[in-house]
């Protein structure tokens, strides 16, 4: 028998997508006014859940108090309030967009989930504009 847990949480934060490579103009012509040098924010949303098997001891999957916690260390505090390509270094060369950006995410909740749990992590961009991860 599996269940899935999940915890939300959020974090505010800049971002410009371009790739240092392209023109100006080409970055442009892709990006539109999310290469604004100056940057722009999102309200970023995210919910990681969690699937496994019931402990028979606890009743539980895994502790959401422990979950919370791993979600405000590896994500909240180094990603809120920060601008994405300047202060994560995950993003010194990696264009921030919402699908690298929950990628990155999951991969730094996954070194701290037990193998034996399923992970997924969708990330709000937008109350409209989301993605989904599961490590596939």
């Amino acid at each position: 028998m599996k269940v899935t847990i999940s915890r939300k949480a959020h974090f505010n934060a800049a971002h410009r997508l371009y790739r240092k490579d392209w023109s100006f103009e080409k970055n442009d012509a892709i990006f539109g006014k999310c290469n604004n040098p100056s940057f722009h924010g999102h309200n970023y949303e995210l919910i990681v859940s969690v699937t496994g098997a019931i402990d028979p001891e606890t009743g539980f999957v895994m502790d959401v108090k422990i979950l919370a916690d791993i979600i405000k260390e590896e994500v909240e505090n180094p990603f809120d309030h920060k601008n994405l390509n300047i202060d994560v270094p995950e993003f010194q060369d990696l264009n921030p967009t919402a699908e690298n950006i929950v990628v990155v995410i999951w991969n730094k909740i996954r070194k701290r989930i037990q193998l034996e749990f399923d992970l997924e992590v969708v990330l709000y961009e937008t109350p409209r504009n989301f993605v989904t991860y599961r490590g596939e």
